[in-house]
């Protein structure tokens, strides 16, 4: 056996119960697995009945295949598959050469038999390699809870043998649910919040609002930092910087004190919405949590939004901040989320501001703004930027 007769096989779940859509769930996942894999010297990457392949080349980088396959969406679990001759021998000394790198003291062998004619019935195989296995290797059987486990697979025309399987984060394709424009602050709950519409097969758009020279650029620079590792799984993102401190400045001495933070929400929805329609994103996610700060209690959620023309997502809405953090922690974006910087509403914030203010009054609080041109000249000083996840 030589074990450069090797392949990944990829499982998803969700993927496989779409129907009639099914294929073209299955096209994005493969085409997402490509772009995911460029530069680990891949052979080519196949889809197959119910699953995926990933064939390889002698110099591919395995590890670095598996690194990045665990990142894609839409993958369930995945094992690196070692193909051998049907035959009971071959099958022994191909486990017995997976074997050899591995640290264990028990083992157990489990064998599905597709072939039904082959001579061994599946309790048989597995017998036969695991003592085999434990003749050469001195160690000991455990059917319950073994330290390695061996699958082996004999199909009509070849055995199958790994010893690993891996998980994959799930979801959905990334592309599969439309487009949508993420409303990117450079906190801790935004990229969480990117990150699970993402899951859910949705193409992210970035769009971060900032108010140099009122504040430094440090949110910029942070932004874009996130927005590249949000992109190992998004692939090629784009986003939009909105100059808001001219806006802000306007609301400042218009309107009253309290409803600074939300009338600042309402602009920013508004602003989105125009580039949401430019990027051709179907909605707007934000990063809100019910009730962690004063803008995110019910009725101020429902007087933002009610000037919007267009959904607004918020798949952290009933998340608490322990939950976030350990999610941001567990994608990566957490250490950069925390690095100082000063947020745009957090601006001329009030000692004091509204926690509970009516559509009506926010109305009648906006009544003194040219809105329209407001947003007109607020757009025209958005620049946009186009990013990548950089495996370097």
């Amino acid at each position: 056996m030589n074990l450069s007769d090797k392949y990944f096989v990829i499982h998803y779940a969700e993927v496989g119960l779409k129907g009639k859509n099914r294929v073209f769930f299955e096209k994005k996942l493969a085409r997402n697995i490509r772009l995911s894999l460029q530069g680990t010297d891949y052979a080519e990457v196949k889809r197959l009945h119910d699953r995926i392949i990933v064939y390889v080349n002698d110099n591919t980088n395995i590890k670095e295949i598996e690194k990045r396959l665990r990142r894609v969406m839409g993958v369930a679990h995945f094992e690196l598959v070692y193909r051998t001759k049907k035959e009971i021998t071959a099958i022994k000394e191909t486990a017995l050469q997976l074997a050899a790198d591995k640290t264990y003291e028990t083992l157990k062998v489990e064998t599905k038999r597709t072939d039904k004619t082959f001579p061994m019935t599946s309790p048989e195989v597995s017998s036969e390699v695991g003592g085999y296995l434990i003749q050469k290797t001195g160690t000991k059987a455990d059917m319950y809870d073994p330290d390695l486990r061996f699958w082996v697979n004999i199909s009509h025309n070849d055995a199958y043998i790994y010893t690993d399987k891996q998980r994959g984060i799930g979801g959905l394709p990334v592309g599969v649910s439309g487009k949508v424009l993420v409303m990117l602050s450079g906190g801790i709950d935004s990229p969480v919040a990117a990150w699970q519409m993402i899951k859910r097969g949705a193409k992210a758009v970035f769009i971060h609002f900032y108010s140099y020279p009122y504040t430094d650029k440090a949110s910029l620079e942070k932004v874009i930092e996130l927005a590249c590792i949000l992109s190992e799984s998004n692939y090629r993102s784009e986003v939009y910087l909105v100059p808001f401190a001219e806006l802000q400045q306007t609301i400042v001495t218009e309107t009253p004190t309290p409803f600074r933070v939300l009338l600042y929400r309402r602009m920013m929805t508004r602003i989105a919405q125009r580039v949401a329609a430019l990027a051709e994103a179907e909605a707007l996610v934000t990063g809100e949590s019910l009730a962690q700060v004063a803008s995110q209690t019910l009725t101020n959620l429902r007087s933002i939004e009610a000037i919007a023309e267009i959904p607004i997502l918020r798949p952290l809405i009933g998340f608490d901040k322990v939950e976030i953090i350990a999610k941001a922690e567990e994608i990566g974006t957490f250490d950069i989320s925390t690095q100082p910087h000063q947020d745009c509403c957090s601006l001329f914030v009030p000692k004091h501001p509204a926690t509970h203010a009516s559509v009506s009054e926010l109305d009648k609080a906006e009544a003194v703004l040219d809105i329209s041109a407001l947003v007109d000249a607020t757009m025209k000083g958005i620049e946009k930027q186009v990013v990548s996840f950089s495996y370097e």
